[in-house]
């Protein structure tokens, strides 16, 4: 079956270029039979879709973080007009995602990282533990019951090579549910955490000093103030004011190295886009890239000399290549986690931005799949949870999806096309006018595509807070199949372990056996009846 969808595969990525460039050809005077061919197109393509029923080699999960429907189809029109595709969204399986956690309808992003990597649903704030572990709770967290594997653990198991590539500080919320247990994300160095969890280890700490984090290949992203006590401070590599600052007199970076050189490891420590394009590759099985202080910057303000931080693509690249050299395969998370940033600063324009630099990323692997004839991989991307960003108005098509989308019916005064439903002072922007009215800035007055311009948000709050609607995951390669309905978060870490048979799916695992697809066909259909009688 395998082989027959590696023959199949190159048509239907064929088809599926046709149709964005027939689709970017046209202009706003199509008639019926242009609508028609194109649908036919697809159609086509549709049909030429085989199941690829093999087993992964390698596994890339991409996580756009913030990543919510409303911002995919934003970022779309932002980088190729309404009838443009991103590079995932090209992937011929798609499902639906529920982001809510053990105890929150709306979620935060170490909880629903710990669903997507464990196939385990947590509480609120918590990373790498179940819910019998609410926040803050230290104690609780130290259990071994209570401390979960995920797809890093199970791949390592088997003799695959792991790594992580974030735009965040490398102790963040999402990566850090890959490799530490902690009962609250905020705990990355010691400086924040309470009298009460002196027993527990900040997660800075868990990376280096702890498995699995010392056997995990490639690290990069930010976050050195969390690691290192000492600090070099700059105007292009400020510090994370919303994140802690180790002050404990340790090193982590050196002890890193240290770690590498006293085991024998062909390892390489970064700091910049020169040191990441220098680097042998060949000559290199352990890297750890900390290109900055706390988060990276922005892909728009990014100084991009080589003295400057890499792009997530780039970063991508490099992490492919060193772990590609494991005949038994690899495991790596990448994560657009600036999208989430943006977001909660609402800055609708840089969120678009940092998700179409993921969706560069994101085509980065897929060249490599393409050029190296890897249909053994699977690639999913998805989202660990939405925003409150709405799209609205009735603009015309081709307008400006950062522009104005139309005028109040009410007062008169006309708005943008997205807004949020929180925010902060700076985007909820109202004041009082006369006989007590309340007075809308016109956006119309300023340059709203600017990277620095606020949406307007109807609540004001200390920031744009999370949404806790459904988000998409798209799939491609080995038993990507499996995304085909609407899912529970966890449901991900247990396809990406049953493609790859790896964990409570592996050959040894001592399970009573793996789902086969007339079995789950069987199984689905009973599941159906079921519940069409309730």
């Amino acid at each position: 079956m395998l082989a027959t969808s590696r023959h199949l595969r190159a048509p239907l990525l064929i088809v599926s270029c046709l149709l964005v460039q027939r689709s970017a050809a046209r202009d706003t005077n199509e008639g019926a039979d242009s609508w028609n061919a194109a649908a036919r197109e697809e159609l086509t393509a549709a049909l030429r879709v085989r199941w690829n029923e093999g087993q992964a080699r390698n596994v890339v999960l991409f996580v756009g973080d913030g990543m919510g429907p409303s911002t995919v189809t934003a970022a779309r029109i932002y980088r190729a007009k309404e009838e443009g595709r991103l590079a995932f969204e090209h992937f011929p399986h798609v499902g639906l995602l529920k982001t809510y956690n053990a105890d929150r309808q709306v979620p935060d992003s170490a909880s629903t990282a710990t669903a997507l990597f464990s196939g385990v649903k947590g509480n609120y704030k918590t990373g790498g533990v179940d819910q019998s572990v609410q926040m803050d709770d230290c104690e609780a967290s130290l259990r071994p019951e209570a401390r979960l594997k995920n797809m890093l653990h199970w791949a390592i198991e088997a003799g695959k090579d792991t790594g992580f590539v974030t735009t965040t500080r490398v102790t963040h919320a999402t990566p850090s549910a890959l490799y530490a247990h902690h009962a609250n994300r905020n705990w990355e160095c010691e400086q924040r955490m309470p009298a009460s969890a002196s027993r527990c280890k900040d997660i800075a700490r868990q990376l280096v000093e702890d498995e699995p984090g010392r056997s995990i290949k490639v690290i990069m992203g930010g976050g050195r103030q969390c690691l290192n006590t000492n600090l070099t401070l700059g105007p292009s590599d400020p510090l994370d004011t919303w994140s802690c600052r180790r002050q404990d007199g340790r090193e982590l970076v050196s002890a890193w190295r240290q770690d590498k050189e006293a085991r024998g490891l062909r390892h390489a420590v970064l700091a910049n886009t020169r040191d990441l394009r220098q680097m042998d590759v060949d000559d290199t099985d352990y890297v750890l890239g900390i290109f900055a202080n706390g988060h990276l910057m922005y892909d728009f303000e990014r100084d991009k000399s080589p003295d400057g931080m890499p792009s997530l693509k780039e970063m991508t690249s490099v992490a492919i290549k060193v772990l590609s050299k494991n005949e038994k395969g690899f495991f790596l998370m990448v994560e657009g986690g600036m999208i989430d940033m943006a977001h909660h600063r609402g800055y609708a324009s840089r969120a678009l931005n940092e998700t179409a630099a993921m969706s560069d990323a994101v085509q980065e692997v897929l060249d490599w799949v393409r050029l190296m004839d890897r249909t053994d991989t699977l690639v999913i991307v998805t989202s660990d949870h939405a925003h409150a960003l709405s799209i609205n108005g009735y603009p015309a098509r081709g307008n400006d999806i950062l522009g104005v989308g139309g005028r109040s019916k009410a007062d008169g005064v006309p708005f943008t096309t997205l807004t949020y439903a929180t925010g902060d002072l700076h985007a909820y922007n109202y004041s009082v006018g006369p006989n007590g009215t309340v007075v809308r800035p016109d956006p119309s007055t300023v340059d709203t595509t600017s990277f620095h311009y606020h949406q307007q948000a109807a609540i004001t709050s200390d920031e744009a807070h999370h949404a806790g609607v459904d988000v998409a995951v798209y799939a491609t390669g080995p038993m990507a199949h499996l995304f085909h309905s609407l899912h529970e978060q966890n449901y991900v870490a247990h396809v990406m372990a049953y493609a790859a048979r790896l964990g409570p799916y592996a050959p040894s695992s001592g399970a009573r056996g793996l789902p086969q697809a007339g079995t789950v066909l069987v199984a689905t259909v009973v599941c159906a009846l079921v519940t069409f009688r309730l």
